[in-house]
């Protein structure tokens, strides 16, 4: 064999070999017609979300891609993963239901406090105002015109009534939403303890 052809089908046979040396992969999807497809290519991307293996020349699966999640499974894995991190900051907050009752009616008493300042001072408010109605009451059985300024108390004594009856009624549902909150986390604890959910 002449030097020069030697030469090129050395240099020819030593770029090969490499390439031989390197394993192929096939990617094995399911096409939009139900075709399963065999590629060396790759998989095109609107087949992607359905899936697919990854192959050894020998046709020995190395990877599994699994499908993307439909909507409600995505769904379903946000809820579970809101879940588990709720039931996390549970078991960070209570070690035993015991503290879940602690709890609770620590922070009843907390609002059961506020709310009988604030209807303490609603009753204040009412005795303060129904004197000055008594006062307003005298002028006008003298005759005499109301000064501006005690109608202007009255007016203003009724405005901090409306203001403390609103914040009762916040209390009051505050309360509420208090009771029901610990009800649902004692509930979970109970589940994830494994004990009964009624209180003895």
């Amino acid at each position: 064999m002449p030097k020069p052809l030697l030469t090129r089908c050395t240099l020819l046979l030593s770029l090969l070999l490499p390439l031989a040396g390197v394993a192929t992969e096939l990617y094995r999807y399911v096409d939009d017609k139900g075709v399963t497809v065999l590629s060396r290519q790759g998989v095109p991307p609107q087949f992607i979300g359905r899936g697919y293996e990854v192959l050894n020349d020998q046709g020995r699966v190395l990877r599994v891609i699994p499908p993307a999640p439909t909507a409600e499974e995505y769904a379903r894995m946000q809820a579970d993963k809101a879940r588990a991190s709720s039931d996390a900051q549970l078991l960070r907050l209570y070690s035993s239901l015991e503290d879940v009752d602690r709890a609770r009616e620590r922070k009843l008493a907390e609002i059961d406090g506020v709310s009988s300042v604030a209807r303490g001072n609603l009753q204040s408010v009412r005795t303060q105002q129904a004197n000055l109605q008594g006062q307003a009451a005298e002028y006008e059985r003298a005759g005499r015109e109301v000064p501006a300024n005690l109608l202007l108390q009255i007016n203003n004594l009724k405005d901090e009534q409306q203001r403390l009856l609103r914040d009762i009624a916040r209390y009051r549902q505050v309360r509420k939403d208090a009771e029901a909150g610990f009800a649902a986390d004692r509930a979970r604890l109970a589940e994830l303890f494994g004990e009964p959910k009624a209180k003895p």
